[in-house]
């Protein structure tokens, strides 16, 4: 969290019993670089001035900000969507402003849109830390297939252990929670399961790119380690180099 403050360069002249269009301009006090932008509408409503001092009494009403209202979206999470950052941008604002339908359906589609994507990076995972041809196969099946809930329920019992949440399957906790149309649920009920999606989606995302990570650093640990254990004369015909 950083403090905000407005630009002491940019002036708004009010006119009485008017209102007034204008942008409002707050810079992060920290870093003097981040900016954020309201767009305002300001109506004055008494006004008293003299040759000292001004002093009135204004109502203000807030269109809308940029950046837009909310906590940032990881990176990573970002990443995983790929192609469908802003549908999942759109179900974020959906879900900063309170409207639980909207913010399901979009996210819905992002799932649903990107589930070749997430069971390929699954994949990626499998492969590295486990490499059980049995499930390797079931994930590499699941991405051909069109059917959402038909190919999830292809990986239930394929997914890495390092990838489960609490020791549930994130890919069966999203099915289960999108499985359902709209049409018989609250607009509540919908904002729990929005937000539900997608924490379990954030998590996701970090556990994948963890897993990744790890295995890169193990394997470059096992290569210096080797290289370690070498002869002086072997090491040296490995760089190319003739031992003396």
């Amino acid at each position: 969290m950083r403090f905000f403050r407005r630009k002491s360069e940019h002036s708004i002249y009010l006119e009485k019993d008017g209102w007034t269009l204008d942008y409002v301009t707050y810079l992060c006090s920290n870093c003097q670089t981040e900016e954020k932008i309201f767009s305002m509408a300001i109506e004055l409503k008494e006004y008293n001035g003299t040759t000292t001092s001004v002093q009135g009494i204004a109502t203000c009403y807030k269109f809308g900000e940029l950046p837009t209202f909310g906590p940032p979206v990881p990176a990573r999470l970002i990443s995983l969507i790929g192609p469908d950052r802003e549908i999942f941008l759109k179900g974020r604002r959906c879900e900063n402003q309170g409207l639980g339908i909207g913010a399901f359906i979009y996210y819905r589609r992002v799932v649903e849109n990107q589930k070749k994507r997430i069971l390929s990076e699954i994949l990626k995972v499998l492969e590295k830390v486990d490499g059980s041809p049995d499930k390797i196969e079931k994930v590499k099946k699941a991405i051909d297939e069109t059917q959402f809930k038909k190919a999830l329920e292809m990986v239930k019992d394929a997914i890495p252990q390092v990838l489960l949440i609490n020791g549930y399957n994130p890919m069966t906790l999203l099915h289960g929670a999108l499985s359902d149309g709209v049409h018989e649920r609250s607009d509540e009920h919908c904002m729990e399961l929005a937000t539900s999606i997608r924490v379990v989606l954030g998590e996701l995302s970090e556990r994948l790119s963890q897993a990744l990570k790890d295995e890169a650093e193990l394997q470059k640990a096992l290569s210096h380690l080797i290289h370690a254990k070498q002869p002086a004369a072997t090491k040296a015909k490995d760089n190319g180099v003739k031992a003396q």
